[in-house]
């Protein structure tokens, strides 16, 4: 027998106008508001200092770390904006207006969309480094890489804008009761913005990863017959170490590919499965999360990977950077 203690609502004052909460013990509640704070409060804090890491030391403005800031910045928005406000619905009901709820879903689609257009970047970088190597400084500059980037989040924008425009206008179009924030797609809609964001991206990724990862290994296999062939010279090693760096290169960010893919298809699994999942809010929420958390992911990759981004930590939190000519550090050797 169903109890009255069942029938909360987001806003008690309205009667049975509004929305259902979702049903949590406090202590449940409690425990949940503090973990998901420390992952966005994480999220924020160590993007920032891939950030600034980049930023601020000469010797990282190279093409691919141009390429890690702009992921860096998606993922700092994430941890930022996305997971904040995502927290305050973590009850199921949504406090902001209704004007809020357009904007949210708005940049949340710019980000998401960004996020994808710098990891098919990274993948079309590491391609042209590992498969065609003595042309990519050439075909790959800061330049280049400026224009790509702002590319990117600028087609981010104008394409969720487009798709968007009607939700846009009204953002209650869609809301059941007070206190929703629903954003519903129509067949085609849904379709083609699943074939743009998830289908075409992921292809692109994964074709180029496996000609990235077939041609490291010969590269491998070529290397080790070389050395214990022929005694390499001083002028000899230096394409060898080459070689070895832009193969580490793409070794680490193939782990940040992977990662991202693993926890960013579950995101489109709505859009597959049919309305029963799409209904069902506990899996929403948990897949929604499960895509957030790869952006605190990514920072901890290059921390584990990358000597360069513990020592930029290093001198960050010392405040070593505030020292004079602190720019021209060498942290990366």
């Amino acid at each position: 027998m169903e109890t009255l203690t069942e029938d909360e609502f987001c806003f008690p004052q309205l009667s049975n106008t509004s929305c259902k909460k979702l049903q949590q013990h406090y202590a449940e509640h409690i425990f949940i508001y503090f973990l998901l704070s420390c992952i966005s409060l994480l999220t924020a804090t160590l993007n920032l200092l891939v950030i600034i890491s980049i930023s601020h030391f000469r010797q990282l403005h190279t093409p691919t770390n141009f390429f890690l800031l702009s992921l860096a910045v998606s993922d700092f928005l994430v941890g930022l904006l996305l997971m904040p406000t995502r927290i305050l619905q973590t009850g199921g009901c949504w406090y902001l207006g209704s004007s809020m709820c357009g904007l949210f879903n708005y940049f949340s689609y710019i980000i998401t969309s960004a996020s994808v257009g710098n990891m098919v970047l990274i993948s079309a970088d590491r391609y042209v480094a590992i498969c065609d190597p003595l042309h990519y400084p050439n075909k790959v500059t800061l330049g280049k890489v400026k224009v790509c980037v702002c590319l990117c989040w600028a087609c981010s924008v104008f394409y969720n804008g487009l798709i968007l425009k009607e939700f846009l206008k009204n953002p209650d179009k869609y809301n059941f009761c007070y206190g929703e924030c629903v954003l519903l797609f129509d067949y085609i809609t849904q379709a083609f913005d699943l074939i743009i964001t998830f289908v075409s991206p992921i292809t692109v990724i994964t074709v180029l990863y496996m000609r990235v990862f077939v041609v490291a290994v010969s590269q491998a296999r070529a290397m080790r017959s070389h050395v214990a062939a022929v005694t390499v010279s001083q002028k000899g090693s230096a394409p060898v170490s080459t070689k070895k760096s832009e193969r580490k290169a793409a070794t680490v960010l193939g782990v940040v590919v992977i990662v991202f893919v693993t926890s960013f298809c579950p995101y489109f699994l709505p859009a597959f499965a049919g309305m029963n999942l799409i209904t069902n809010q506990e899996i929403s929420v948990f897949l929604v999360w499960l895509f957030y958390c790869n952006s605190c992911l990514n920072p901890i990759i290059y921390a584990v990977f990358y000597p360069w981004f513990r020592k930029s930590i290093k001198h960050i939190v010392t405040l070593q950077i505030l020292q004079p000519d602190s720019c021209e550090t060498v942290v990366m050797w």
